[in-house]
């Protein structure tokens, strides 16, 4: 046997290992990391999801939650794991379209350095007002409100940067609108004033919300998804207010290292939309309001960039930071 013959051979061995361990995937526990602390929607949904795949699997997918940096950490330790799909992630709203555009030293790129995997749920964002103190009854009367008394009312968020904020200043943007934002440490004391009467409104997933809604102390004006939630069924979406195209929501979808073998992306996006239809998964979004989103590796990637072109105009436009 030449020389060139044993470099050929070597060659397609070496070419033959990452579909031989793509067949033989997953063969040992899948790590799926959530870049936020325990608790809140995405807690909910990447549970959900990672007790649904060890069952279809055979092997545990576990969750571990590592929070810090606006998501930054958790982001920076998958990029850097071993492109083999036991290390996932659960990619969101903040750290692939809003991170980009509001950091100023942002430490990984998502195009380069993630592969999407599959879009897992939407869970809507509400705008809501506090029903005491605010002299609207629905959403045209808080915007009349708003535009007859410029930089007078205030909204709160759970934190510069966080998905409320980007919300209402897409809203303010889209209504010509000036409402002042107060940034809050968590949606717990930015909720304890608005139910106070020390803020005006807010906008935040309909899990935090929908009790004190029931309660009578605040009332939805408008969703921020493009189709009615079944929780409040009559209260319109903004696009449905006049204002076309409007979408807000908290996205969660998973991706995989830069590398990771095409058809273990694709082993996990069909895993996975299979998940998203048991009655496990599909009971529990129920619970939380959450939509679920089927659909393949192409259509999340289209997704995502088509929200990186959304968020990148609000963070311009409303000069948003996140230090």
């Amino acid at each position: 046997m030449t020389l060139e013959s044993l470099v050929r051979r070597a060659a397609l061995a070496l070419a033959m290992i990452p579909l031989m361990a793509a067949a033989q995937y997953p063969a040992k526990p899948i790590r799926f990391v959530v870049p936020f602390a325990p608790g809140g929607s995405s807690e909910i949904i990447a549970r959900s999801v990672a007790q649904e795949l060890t069952t279809q699997l055979g092997v545990s997918v576990y969750v571990e939650n590592k929070a810090g940096g606006a998501s930054t950490i958790a982001m920076g330790d998958v990029k850097n794991a071993p492109p083999d799909g036991y290390t996932i992630i659960l990619g969101h709203v903040g750290s692939l379209a809003v991170n980009p555009y509001a950091m100023k030293n942002h430490p990984y790129d998502v195009d380069k350095d993630f592969l999407p995997v599959a879009l897992l749920a939407r869970v809507p964002n509400l705008f809501v007002i506090n029903a005491e103190t605010v002299p609207a009854k629905d959403f045209r009367e808080f915007i009349a409100l708003a535009k007859a008394k410029p930089g007078v009312l205030n909204y709160g968020s759970a934190g510069n940067g966080s998905a409320g904020h980007l919300a209402f200043e897409y809203l303010k943007m889209v209504t010509g609108t000036n409402i002042q934002h107060v940034p809050y440490k968590g949606t717990g004391p930015q909720l304890q004033d608005l139910l106070g009467g020390r803020i005006e409104a807010t906008s935040a997933g309909a899990p935090a919300l929908m009790a004190h809604i029931k309660s009578g102390k605040l009332r939805p004006i408008a969703v921020g998804t493009p189709k009615r939630i079944a929780a409040l069924p009559d209260t319109p979406t903004v696009a449905e207010l006049g204002y076309p195209d409007f979408e807000t929501s908290q996205w969660y979808g998973v991706l995989v290292p830069a590398g990771t073998p095409r058809e273990i992306v694709l082993k996990l996006n069909a895993e996975i939309n299979k998940a998203l239809q048991s009655s496990h998964v599909t009971q529990r979004y129920a619970a939380d309001n959450a939509v679920a989103e089927i659909g393949s590796p192409e259509q999340f990637a289209g997704f995502i960039a088509r929200e990186q072109a959304r968020w990148k105009e609000v963070v311009r436009k409303a000069d948003i930071r996140i230090e």
